[in-house]
C-alpha cells in the first residue's frame, strides 16, 4: 500500500473529508441538546456519527489495503453475500421508521441496503466489462437489468422504495457502454406521463398524446414513417395512462399517496403528512445569505423540523449557513461527482470505468433526490443525502462505495488476470 500512496486521488480524498466535516457540523446543530457531555457523547447523534466518522477512517485504510483486482475477482461472491443480507431481513430483520431494513446489534443497527450498492456496482461492472457481453445485445441487456432489479425487487417490499428507487443509477453506466438512449427517453416518458395523468386525469392525457404523435407522424411524412409504430406508442401511452390511478391507489401507500399530492399542488397538508417539508422549507428560507450562524438557527434549535439530522440535513445547512453555504455544499458535490467521472474516463480496463460511472451515478440521484425532497420538488421518500445525513449505514456504504474506486484508480495502469 506505501508504494501506492502517491498514487490515490487525492484531490477526491479531500472533497469527501470535507463533505464529511461539514456534515457532521450539522448533525452536531441538529441535535445539540442541554444533556450534552462532550463531543462524543454516545448519546447523542452527533456522538454517534463521529464514532462512525473514526471508525470509517479504519475502513478506508482497509479498503486500500486490498489489492484492486481483489474486488473484480470476487464481485460475484460479493454480490451474492448482499443479496442474501438483504433477504435476511424478513427474518432477522428490526422495524425501524415502518420499514424492515436493518439489523440490530445492542444499540447499533446496521442496513444492509446501503452496502448493496457497492456490490451491485462490482457485480454490474464485471458482467459488462465481460469479453462476450455486448450491451447493445438484448440478451445481455436483460441479464445486466436483472443484476439491477434483484436487489431493488428484495429492497420495495420491507418497504423501503427510496433505497430501491437508487437503483435506477444504474443506467448512467450502461448508457456509457452503449446502451441505446431510446431506454432512457422511453423512463423519462413513463415518468412523465404518470405525473401528468395525476395532475389533469387521463382522458386530456391521451387526447395530448394522440395530438402529440399526429404532429410528428405528420411531421415526419416524407421519410414515410410507419403508422403502426405511433398506433403502438398510442395504444401504449393510453393504457399506461388509464392504469395509472390503479397502481397510485392499490400499490403506493398512503403516505406515499399523500406526499405525491402535496407537491403536484392537490392537497394542503402543512401540520400533517406535509409538515417535514414545510419546516425544511421555512428553515432554508429564513438562512437568507449568509445564515444565522452555526448552532444559531431557531428552526433547527426549536426541532420544527423532526428527524432533522437524517434526510432533512440539508435544511440545517439553509438556515445556519444561508445561500452561500447551501451553493458551497452543490458545489462540492458537483465537483465529486465531475472528478469521478474525469477518473472513470481515464481508466485503461473498463471494469474499472464502469465501476466509477456507478458511484457517480448513485451518489447524484442521491445528492438530487434528497435536495429535491428537502425544498419540496420531491416527495418525501427516505433518501439521505451522502456524507451529509446522520448513520453508520449510510456513511459506511459510500466510503466502500468511493473508495472502492480510488483503490481502481490507483492502478489502472496495472493489468492482471
Amino acid at each position: 500500500m506505501l508504494r501506492s500512496i502517491a498514487n490515490f486521488d487525492w484531490i477526491t480524498i479531500l472533497i469527501f473529508f470535507v463533505l464529511v466535516g461539514f456534515g457532521w457540523g450539522n448533525i452536531y446543530s441538529a441535535s445539540l441538546s442541554d444533556a450534552a457531555t462532550g463531543y462524543l457523547d454516545l448519546g447523542q447523534p452527533y456522538g454517534k456519527q463521529l464514532l462512525f466518522i473514526i471508525l470509517s477512517v479504519f475502513l478506508i485504510i482497509i479498503m486500500l489495503s486490498i489489492e484492486a483486482k481483489f474486488y473484480e475477482k470476487f464481485s460475484g461472491v460479493i454480490y451474492i453475500i448482499a443479496l442474501l443480507s438483504l433477504i435476511g431481513l424478513f427474518v432477522f430483520g428490526k422495524t425501524i421508521s415502518g420499514a424492515t431494513s436493518w439489523y440490530s446489534f445492542g444499540s447499533f443497527s446496521l442496513q444492509p441496503s446501503e452496502f448493496a450498492k457497492a456490490a451491485t456496482a462490482l457485480a454490474l461492472a464485471k458482467y459488462i466489462s465481460d469479453i462476450e457481453t455486448n450491451v447493445k445485445n438484448i440478451k445481455h441487456q436483460l441479464k445486466a437489468f436483472v443484476i439491477i432489479a434483484l436487489p431493488a425487487l428484495i429492497i420495495i417490499p420491507q418497504p423501503d422504495p427510496g433505497s430501491a428507487l437508487v437503483y435506477a443509477a444504474f443506467f448512467f453506466p450502461l448508457y456509457r457502454e452503449g446502451l441505446s438512449g431510446v431506454y432512457l427517453a422511453v423512463g423519462i416518458s413513463a415518468i412523465t406521463l404518470f405525473v401528468t395523468t395525476l395532475l389533469i386525469g387521463p382522458l386530456m392525457v391521451s387526447i395530448c398524446t394522440a395530438t402529440l404523435l399526429i404532429l410528428i407522424f405528420l411531421f415526419n411524412r416524407k421519410r414515410k414513417p410507419k403508422l403502426s409504430h405511433y398506433l403502438g406508442l398510442l395504444i401504449i401511452s393510453v393504457g399506461l395512462a388509464y392504469s395509472v390511478s390503479y397502481i397510485f391507489n392499490n400499490v403506493f401507500e398512503q403516505r406515499h399517496r399523500d406526499r405525491f399530492n402535496i407537491v403536484l399542488g392537490k392537497e394542503v397538508d402543512s401540520k400533517g403528512i406535509g409538515y417535514n417539508t414545510n419546516q425544511s422549507e421555512i428553515a432554508i428560507g429564513s438562512g437568507s445569505w449568509f445564515g444565522r450562524g452555526w448552532t444559531e438557527g431557531t428552526q433547527t434549535k426549536g426541532n420544527f423540523v423532526p428527524e432533522q439530522h437524517t434526510d432533512y440535513i440539508f435544511s440545517t445547512v439553509g438556515e445556519e449557513w444561508g445561500f452561500l453555504g447551501s451553493t458551497l455544499v452543490v458545489v462540492l458535490f458537483v465537483a465529486l461527482l465531475l472528478r469521478i467521472i474525469y477518473l472513470a474516463e481515464r481508466q485503461k480496463r473498463q471494469f474499472n470505468r464502469i465501476y466509477g460511472y456507478s458511484v457517480a451515478g448513485i451518489l447524484f440521484v442521491h445528492f438530487l433526490v434528497n435536495i429535491g425532497m428537502v425544498t419540496g420538488i420531491f416527495p418525501t421518500v427516505g433518501i439521505p443525502l451522502p456524507f451529509f445525513s446522520y448513520g453508520g449505514s449510510g456513511l459506511w456504504g459510500f466510503t466502500i462505495l468511493l473508495f472502492i474506486f480510488i483503490k481502481l484508480d490507483s492502478e489502472r495502469l496495472t493489468f492482471w488476470s
